[in-house]
């Protein structure tokens, strides 16, 4: 075998390579360019072959082509403490505590929010989580227009974010890296808001869902949010593409009408669990982000609930907390299929809870 170095390898015209086939190897100490785009110029139709990569440029990351669908590659590890963090924030309570979701264990303490709240909706980034909206006791009744953001890679208080337009409660939320979005609130409207992450700032209008309702769930992958179920034991499944604005579109339906749902995600699919449907649901359902359709039994959580709260890594989703209240955390492997097992413990038993990660299928 011989080596034949190259430092600009072009075609004759110079636009293109030539293509080379059998095993071939480069060694460099540079680097190569991939093609690039935006997230409305993938390519898509026939000719595309499973390992294709391009560069995103509206998320500044790679893409890989996956047979069916452009997956992203994470660039950057949202790592801490051997795996994703998972943070929960809430349910009766001003307490935010994290688990790491790729081991088992029980929660620990993070910091606190600026007020006992239930009903919040919480998104993430892979540095920034933000928790808005939501209802509190202390000092008076009152419902909500406050969001708020942790930096996950250290632990401590809040910090303001920003403001809805008006209260916020029994909403739900997802992002992908670079934008968060919040639909519903509790007089069942069908609003949808979103806020950049990276920055602060006020929510500002994306569209409405396809019903009035609240008490529903969210997750997302890096094109689409997903918002299912929801008040009235709602069996509605809508989509929206969160670079853009505009309202939601019919995706299908979940297998049970329920509301107060919880929903977390992988970059292929959403996981749904738990509700009332329209007593305690231990029903865990799953859809194909990228397709359009009902979703398929998943499985079941060790314990039936509604009120309760989800996140994820790439691999696993956890559901912590919920009605009762509960202080039970569930793990499932999302790729696969079959009953959630036990992952440890909240800190107290609570309801009404909101939970994000940084390291979710939107990322």
């Amino acid at each position: 075998m011989s080596n034949t170095k190259f430092s600009n390898f072009k075609s004759e015209d110079g636009n293109t390579g030539p293509d080379l086939v059998g095993i071939t190897s480069f060694t460099s100490p540079y680097y190569f360019v991939p093609p690039s785009g935006t997230t409305a110029q993938r390519p898509s139709g026939e000719g595309l072959t499973p390992g294709m990569l391009r560069f995103n440029t509206d998320i500044g990351r790679l893409e890989v082509w996956r047979n069916d669908h452009w997956a992203t590659i994470l660039g950057e590890s949202p790592n801490l403490d051997g795996g994703a963090r998972g943070v929960f924030g809430g349910g009766s309570v001003n307490v935010i505590e994290y688990v790491t979701i790729s081991t088992l264990g029980n929660a620990q303490d993070f910091g606190d929010l600026t007020a006992t709240k239930v009903g919040m909706a919480a998104c993430s980034s892979s540095t920034r989580g933000v928790f808005g909206g939501g209802y509190t006791n202390v000092p008076a009744a009152t419902f909500l227009n406050v969001i708020e953001f942790i930096t996950f890679s250290s632990t401590g208080n809040v910090q303001d974010f920003g403001d809805f337009p008006a209260a916020r409660y029994g909403l739900s939320a997802c992002s992908n890296s670079t934008r968060g979005v919040f639909g519903s609130n509790y007089i069942t409207s069908n609003t949808i808001e979103y806020i950049t992450i990276s920055s602060t700032g006020n929510a500002v209008s994306f569209g409405t869902l396809s019903s009035s309702r609240y008490v529903l769930s969210s997750c997302s992958s890096s094109t689409r949010g997903i918002f299912g179920g929801g008040s009235g034991s709602s069996n509605v499944i809508d989509f929206i593409t969160i670079s853009t604005t505009g309202n939601a579109v019919d995706f299908g339906d979940l297998s049970v009408s329920k509301e107060a749902l919880a929903a977390c995600s992988n970059s292929t699919r959403g996981v749904f669990g738990g509700g009332y449907s329209p007593s305690t649901s231990n029903v865990i359902d799953f859809i194909t982000i990228s397709t359009t359709g009902n979703a398929t039994d998943f499985g079941d959580l060790t314990v039936s609930r509604g009120y309760l709260s989800a996140c994820s890594s790439s691999t696993r989703g956890i559901f912590g907390g919920g009605s009762g209240p509960s202080n039970v955390i569930d793990y499932i492997t999302i790729l696969s299929v079959g009953n959630a097992l036990d992952f440890g413990d909240l800190s107290a038993s609570k309801s009404q809870l909101s939970a994000c990660s940084n390291g979710h299928g939107g990322l």
